[in-house]
C-alpha cells in the first residue's frame, strides 16, 4: 500500500499538447466527388478545403476531356487507359484529405494553383 506524507507535493500535471489544426475532411473528400458543394458551404474559408476544391476541379475538367476525346472514333478506345488513370487520381486526392495533406495530384495538380477561388 502506498502511503502518501502530507507535506508531499501533489503530481505535476502535463501542459497541454498542442493539437493539430483540425481539417474539415468531410467536405475536402467531397471536393473530389462534385468539387462545388464545398464552395457553397462555411467549408469554402478553410485553405485545407480550397485546396482539395482546386485540385478536384482540375480533376473534373480532365475527366470532361478524357469524356470528350475518347468518344471519337477510331482513336477513343486507344485513351481509355487515360481514364484508369484519373481514376487513380480520383483515389489518391480522396486519401491525401482524408489523411490531412495538402499534395498535388501527380500531373495535373500543378494546374489547381491557377484558379482563385
Amino acid at each position: 500500500m502506498d502511503q502518501q506524507n502530507p507535506g508531499s507535493t501533489p503530481p505535476q500535471q502535463q501542459p497541454p499538447q498542442p493539437q493539430a489544426p483540425q481539417h474539415n475532411v468531410a467536405m475536402a473528400v467531397i471536393a473530389y466527388i462534385l468539387f462545388f458543394i464545398p464552395l457553397l458551404t462555411d467549408a469554402k474559408n478553410d485553405p485545407f478545403v480550397k485546396f482539395h476544391v482546386k485540385q478536384g476541379a482540375v480533376l473534373f475538367i480532365a475527366w470532361i476531356i478524357s469524356a470528350i476525346v475518347t468518344n471519337i472514333p477510331g482513336i477513343g478506345w486507344i485513351l481509355i487507359p487515360l481514364n484508369v488513370f484519373l481514376f487513380v487520381l480520383l483515389i489518391m486526392g480522396i486519401l491525401n484529405a482524408v489523411n490531412g495533406k495538402q499534395e498535388q495530384l501527380p500531373v495535373i495538380g500543378k494546374y489547381g494553383d491557377k484558379f482563385n477561388f
